[in-house]
């Protein structure tokens, strides 16, 4: 059986990339970080361009994200980013809001920026990024350890228990038999962080582990008597996930 290592999250400072044309504007978030013990400026830079390089060449955990820039605005900068850390956007402007938020950002700060206001946004970021689940992925057969952070506590689960996640809105409700949890966390990273081999998005809103499925009807999944829908475009990709599952399982 391998090993699987697992910890709960990092109390060390988080890692911030601050991007704005503006180095005054800089400056300014800058001075705010130094203010707070659990952040800590890793790099800054004056266009989406050089974030690029910075974002593959160091770890982030929280980039503040100038929207108007030069050649690649903050909004596409970020919707070209595969994975993108947590994202706090810096703005004149407040047109652009709920593109922002579309986007999964942590919050949406006015220039000029008041401390009040910044200290609420970041605040918010440190939960979220408490709020994790911290995997280290090992083989099918492991029992892998997650932890995710409910209230002051975090709580220790087998993925393998995991029968599906349901996202809604800015949250995600991880079902399992016995219990429901509640994490702030985007869908797509979540994914990211859980077997490939076990677990598959049916929908938009709906990602399944495979191993709890009971049956495939028609556009629907059922799973300890709950029906789940599926997209369309989905459906195929399941039954062949489906199949590969059941003949590594024999």
């Amino acid at each position: 059986m391998a090993e699987v290592l697992s910890k709960q999250p990092s109390s060390q400072p988080l890692k911030c990339l601050i991007v704005d044309d503006e180095p005054v504007a800089i400056k300014g978030v800058v001075n705010f970080i130094n203010q707070l013990d659990f952040l800590e400026v890793s790099a800054t830079c004056t266009s989406a361009m050089k974030a690029i390089e910075i974002l593959k060449a160091k770890d982030i955990d929280l980039m503040f994200l100038d929207i108007n820039m030069p050649m690649l605005s903050g909004l596409e900068f970020l919707e070209s980013l595969d994975n993108s850390p947590l994202t706090i956007l810096t703005t004149a402007y407040s047109e652009h809001a709920l593109e922002g938020f579309r986007l999964n950002v942590v919050d949406y700060l006015m220039k000029p920026l008041e401390f009040q206001r910044f200290f609420q946004a970041v605040n918010k970021a440190l939960d979220l990024f408490q709020s994790r689940i911290v995997l280290q992925n090992g083989k099918e057969d492991s029992d892998s350890d997650i932890y995710i952070r409910q209230g002051d506590t975090f709580q220790r689960i087998i993925w393998q228990d995991i029968l599906f996640v349901e996202g809604l809105q800015n949250y995600l409700k991880l079902h399992c038999k016995e219990k429901t949890f509640i994490i702030h966390q985007t869908m797509g990273s979540l994914q990211d962080m859980l077997s490939k081999e076990a677990f598959f998005r049916i929908h938009q809103s709906y990602l399944v582990n495979t191993h709890k499925i009971d049956a495939i009807s028609g556009g629907r999944v059922f799973i300890d008597g709950k029906q789940l829908p599926i997209s369309r475009h989905r459906k195929d990709d399941l039954l062949k996930s489906v199949v590969y599952v059941k003949l590594i399982s024999k």
